[in-house]
């Protein structure tokens, strides 16, 4: 088989994969689960069939997977893929560029300059800001959080790249209850420590209470968030960021899918005053939809960035333009900027914010729906998450299994503020209408049936 004839054969098989996302269950059957034990054997001692190897494959891997590119997946905030991102993908695959620096793959290096700016276009951030591709969230925190420990250690006359943290001036870094624990893992990787933060009371949306704030200094980093993940709350921004600066604090916003509120004109007051954080982390995974993995790590101060991510070597050689390693953590990666250029490209600024409103009318439906049918909602429908309650603990815990075997949907389990809750999160291109009603009335019906048990 040749190479063309593979790559068509890979192709025809994605495609019947995602034609037959709204006929399947959303969660994989047991049986196809348990099939994926066929995977498990030695190591072949000679060369296959590249095409064999790739029929065994969709054969036994396809069915396996959760139909989370589909319409119905509202578990975890994950979003589908855009026909456009997934096609770059492949296009950029085929590539296999190595985007370091431009002298590499001059193309990945141009397309992700463009992203960047039309990022901080559509997001209303300050256009002057410095930004790079990493894998998600996680690498997202981690990257703005070590510019701002670089800044706030230099001010205070210490190195930390070449010096390390021993010996350091302390840093104090303030958190709301309800941080993400993406952001606690990233001080924790970052020698910041996740418990010796100064955790503020939050109120009973998840946002972090202005009153509580502990006294900010020169020397504080200060953690907020745009998008709870249970409740899709925002930190009262245009309240804190303000205080914070007039300290000299480094404000970082947290908002892996919240922040997309700004591309979205009847969300965008939700997220005022954002623009004046000094650094922001984001998903394009989630409401962008492009594929795994693309975070986005956004710094106002560029020397701040690059001071925390570049190197340099005598082999690495640079030009005049943006290098991308010196933004990154990493230096050999995929061309992630590529699919996020084909999905902006795709959908205009126009298209960003009426998917963003879409999924929020969405899950508005979705609280409403419930509501009405008895079911208690537990926060404000403000974006695109709702936190339901069937009953007691014990009762949703059934529910949310029933849901979850049923196939019709998928939807998560989470505690919020002591009580079991099924988490709905609306984040999808692919969801439509007739999905959230479909889902809705599968929905009722498996709790109406856990309910007639009692």
């Amino acid at each position: 088989m040749t190479t063309r004839s593979l790559l068509r054969d890979a192709a025809e098989r994605a495609a019947t994969y995602l034609e037959s996302l709204p006929d399947r269950s959303v969660a994989p059957t047991a049986e196809a689960v348990a099939a994926l034990s066929q995977f498990d054997h030695f190591l072949p001692e000679h060369p296959q069939n590249p095409a064999e190897v790739l029929a065994t494959l969709d054969e036994l891997g396809s069915p396996g997977t959760g139909a989370s590119a589909g319409g119905r997946y509202f578990g975890f905030v994950i979003g589908a893929t855009l026909p456009a991102a997934l096609a770059a993908n492949m296009l950029a695959t085929a590539w296999d560029q190595n985007c370091a620096l431009v002298v590499i793959s001059p193309t990945t290096a141009k397309l992700e300059s463009i992203a960047l700016r039309w990022l901080l276009d559509v997001l209303h951030l300050p256009p002057t800001s410095a930004a790079g591709f990493v894998t998600g969230a996680t690498m997202a925190n981690f990257t703005c959080l070590a510019a701002a420990r670089h800044a706030l250690l230099q001010r205070a006359g210490w190195d930390a790249e070449a010096q390390g943290l021993f010996g350091a001036p302390p840093l104090d870094v303030i958190v709301g209850d309800e941080v993400h624990v993406t952001a606690l893992k990233a001080l924790a990787m970052l020698g910041l420590g996740r418990a010796r933060v100064t955790r503020v009371p939050v109120d009973s949306q998840g946002r972090l209470r202005a009153d509580s704030l502990p006294a900010l200094t020169d020397r504080t980093i200060l953690c907020l968030q745009a998008g709870n993940v249970n409740t899709g709350a925002i930190d009262p921004l245009a309240e804190i960021i303000p205080r914070a600066r007039a300290a000299g604090a480094w404000v970082h916003v947290d908002g892996a899918f919240g922040l997309w509120a700004a591309a979205a004109p009847a969300r965008a007051a939700l997220v005022a005053g954002i623009e004046n954080a000094d650094s922001w982390a984001i998903d394009a995974h989630k409401w962008l939809n492009v594929p795994y993995d693309s975070g986005v790590a956004i710094v106002r101060d560029k020397d701040a960035l690059r001071g925390a991510t570049a190197v340099s070597a005598a082999y690495l050689v640079q030009g005049a333009e943006r290098e991308p390693s010196e933004y990154t953590p990493e230096l050999s990666r995929r061309a992630r900027g590529v699919d996020v250029w084909a999905a902006m490209s795709a959908l205009g600024r126009s298209g960003i914010a009426e998917m963003i409103e879409r999924n929020c009318r969405q899950a508005a439906r979705f609280a409403t729906g419930l509501r009405d049918a008895g079911y208690e909602i537990l926060a404000d429908v403000v974006l695109n998450q709702v936190l339901v309650s069937f009953g007691d603990d014990e009762t949703t815990r059934r529910v949310i299994a029933g849901i979850q075997t049923d196939g019709t949907c998928w939807c998560g389990g989470t505690v919020w503020q002591g009580r079991t809750a099924m988490r709905i999160s609306v984040s999808s291109w692919a969801t439509t209408n007739e999905d959230v009603e479909l889902s809705l009335a599968a929905m009722l019906r498996v709790a109406s049936e856990i309910h007639a048990l009692r």
